[in-house]
């Protein structure tokens, strides 16, 4: 039996459900989850997610996908996506000197609780190297400088080649707009705050110094925009007066491995339809 994920989205009219059901009923499908989601009661945007097992889907992908765009996905005008649960995503990774976030993917992955391979792990600094290598996982130094930012960029693209999503876990580089175009919605990023709070450098001093009263954490695809990518997942912790700046940091960080590691999976598992700068999540 194979598992198989249709992630479609079209104008909402009547009878989608019934058409989709129809066309996997009628060929051999059985339907053991799926999720839906309007905009509106009418004239909305429609969002289905719907996982499926088929004996024969493999070896008659095409023949599947070829029939579901003629006689489903053409007369609603969907834009829909197929995906192979045994396809076991790829996942590359960029780092600096912060290991919190970048542990957490690795230990996850070694128990199986990331269904991907994280195939290697790219830094600009030597520093992480021994843990990530300590996971069995490729490790390599990048240096980026003002002065070698496109060549550094290209030789990241060479080591990262054939992955299907990049995530950077505290990477402390701004990827360039040529560079985030090879990842179309593939790289998810982790920002230290309710985006666009508190940007650039120790956000946790900022954070004190602003008294605030929640902490909180934002996963997001990387566009070419600098943090303004469509939201995938947040978090907030309330904090007091008596929280330290050292107090912040620990909290946040722990915010943050969470956020990222859910909005990792979610991706993973084909729960994420981007529409427009938005995501519509089946969480």
């Amino acid at each position: 039996m194979t598992t198989a994920r249709l992630l479609i989205t079209c104008a909402d009219r009547s009878g989608i459900v019934q058409a989709v059901s129809s066309f996997l009923y009628h060929h051999g499908a059985n339907i053991t989850a799926l999720d839906q989601y309007a905009t509106a009661t009418e004239g909305g945007t429609y969002f289905m997610r719907v996982e499926f097992v088929l004996p024969a889907l493999i070896s008659g992908r095409q023949v599947i996908e070829q029939a579901f765009a003629a006689s489903v996905a053409a007369h609603y005008h969907m834009s829909w996506h197929l995906s192979i649960v045994e396809d076991t995503k790829k996942v590359g990774i960029l780092v600096s000197k912060y290991d919190h976030a970048l542990l957490e993917l690795l230990w996850r992955w070694s128990r199986g609780l990331l269904p991907c391979v994280i195939t290697h792990v790219v830094s600009n600094h030597e520093d992480l190297r021994s843990a990530v290598e300590s996971f069995g996982v490729p490790f390599s130094v990048v240096k980026v400088t003002k002065d070698n930012k496109h060549e550094a960029e290209a030789q990241i693209a060479r080591i990262m080649a054939g992955n299907d999503v990049l995530v950077l876990a505290r990477y402390m580089q701004i990827l360039s707009a040529d560079f985030v175009k090879q990842w179309p919605m593939k790289i998810i990023n982790i920002h230290h705050s309710f985006l666009p709070a508190f940007v650039g450098a120790d956000p946790y001093r900022q954070a004190y110094d602003k008294g605030v009263k929640l902490i909180g954490a934002t996963a997001h695809y990387v566009t070419a925009d600098l943090d303004q990518g469509p939201i995938i997942e947040q978090n907030v912790e309330r904090v007091s007066h008596r929280y330290s700046v050292s107090d912040l940091r620990e909290l946040g960080e722990d915010v943050e491995r969470n956020v990222l590691t859910r909005a990792v999976r979610w991706h993973l598992e084909d729960r994420v339809i981007v529409h427009n700068n938005k995501t519509i999540v089946f969480d």
